[in-house]
């Protein structure tokens, strides 16, 4: 396999994948490419780089999203709390 054969596949850099609060998130190292191949495969959606960073796609709406994992609070819940 070559280097781009091997950059060309995604989520290539997840270690594992979880769905929280109804978002996606990828763990894992991810950079721009990878958000913009995630907007890409996930039309509609809104993806996000997190602090630790992890890749998250929300549901869609308006706007950015706030990444779940923040630089300040860690893991945290989204803004309002949850409701199912």
């Amino acid at each position: 396999m070559t280097a781009e054969g091997f950059l060309a596949r995604w989520p290539t850099a997840a270690q594992k994948a979880e769905l929280l609060y109804g978002v996606l998130v990828f763990v894992g190292d991810f950079d721009e490419r990878d958000l913009e191949t995630a907007r890409r495969t996930y039309p509609g959606r809104r993806p996000v780089l997190n602090a630790d960073g992890g890749l998250e796609v929300h549901p869609a709406g308006v706007g950015d999203p706030a990444p779940l994992v923040s630089r300040t609070a860690g893991a945290s819940e989204p803004e309002g709390g949850f409701t199912p």
